[in-house]
């Protein structure tokens, strides 16, 4: 297939190219830079793109988002946030609309984070969405997709969980202080992780690309999430370290301001019901599994 992709030198676009390409797929980059050879400009800051250019593709995958975890979280950067995912989505969106050749879908990202703080509450893609922040931007995310949706292009919503990888996010910001043996659980520790590992998360993309009856919200977690307290233990067994250290949920407040309540103190206890039901199997379904592959 011919594949184009926004967000392809990301967390998980950059592991996802060459898979795809490998599979003998041809892959286009969507670049906010100078474009090389077989790439097409777009800024979705500035509503910038030349829906021409995407005409021809079977798929349209976007991964594009400012980075959640990049600093504290002012006004100006969850402006950033949100606008880097809803404008950005929205923009793709209306521009497949107005294909003469439009693809057979367009896969979007998105997040857990639209359940909001849930406690305990086992959650689905059929669950309501929740409140806060980050359930505000996926919302917004998710109905961007509408233009392409209501063109009746297939749209896929990737409710991706904390991926697990040693080359970016919450692992890898993890590493460091746990190496030093200064990991440990934060707040209750109670609170639920719905994670997934990096090789499963790029598998889901693929099987929502070539799956025709997958549509809509997707979560992409692992079948089995963990509390925070677990995800410590697990953490230290595998690094061989201590995690005697907690951090209160004051503390976390004091250091991270809202960011902390969103995703360091929320619990979400997320399945991914639709990827089980179209038969997928996890190549890493268990925490320890996952954290022996990437760190240990």
């Amino acid at each position: 297939m011919k594949i184009a992709i926004a967000g392809a030198s990301g967390l998980v676009g950059s592991v996802l190219v060459p898979v795809l390409e490998k599979d003998g797929n041809a892959v286009v980059r969507l670049v906010r830079s100078t474009p090389k050879a077989g790439e097409i400009e777009w800024h979705p800051n500035h509503d910038s793109i030349e829906p021409a250019k995407l005409e021809g593709f079977d798929v349209i995958v976007n991964l594009a988002g400012e980075n959640i975890a990049a600093g504290r979280w002012t006004d100006d950067q969850k402006r950033k946030i949100r606008e880097s995912r809803v404008n950005g989505t929205h923009l793709i969106s209306e521009a497949i609309a107005k294909l003469s050749q439009q693809p057979s879908a367009f896969i979007c990202a998105s997040a857990t984070g639209i359940y909001g703080d849930r406690d305990d509450e086992v959650l689905d893609e059929q669950s309501e969405s929740g409140s806060g922040f980050l359930a505000g931007v996926c919302r917004e995310w998710e109905m961007a997709t509408e233009p392409a949706s209501k063109a009746g292009v297939r749209v896929v919503n990737l409710r991706f969980g904390p991926i697990m990888s040693r080359e970016g996010g919450m692992l890898a910001k993890l590493l460091t202080p746990f190496k030093m043996g200064l990991g440990g659980k934060v707040g209750s520790g109670r609170q639920y992780i719905s994670w997934v590992a990096i090789d499963d998360a790029v598998n889901a993309i693929k099987l929502a690309i070539d799956n025709q009856s997958i549509r809509g919200p997707l979560n992409v977690v692992s079948p089995h999430p963990v509390t925070n307290e677990e995800f410590t233990k697990a953490l230290g067994h595998v690094l061989n370290r201590p995690t005697a250290l907690a951090i209160p949920a004051f503390a976390a407040r004091l250091t991270f301001g809202e960011m902390a309540d969103e995703m360091l103190l929320t619990s979400q206890r997320v399945m991914p019901k639709r990827l089980t039901a179209a038969g997928y199997q996890f190549q890493y379904p268990e925490l320890e599994g996952a954290l022996r592959k990437y760190v240990g």
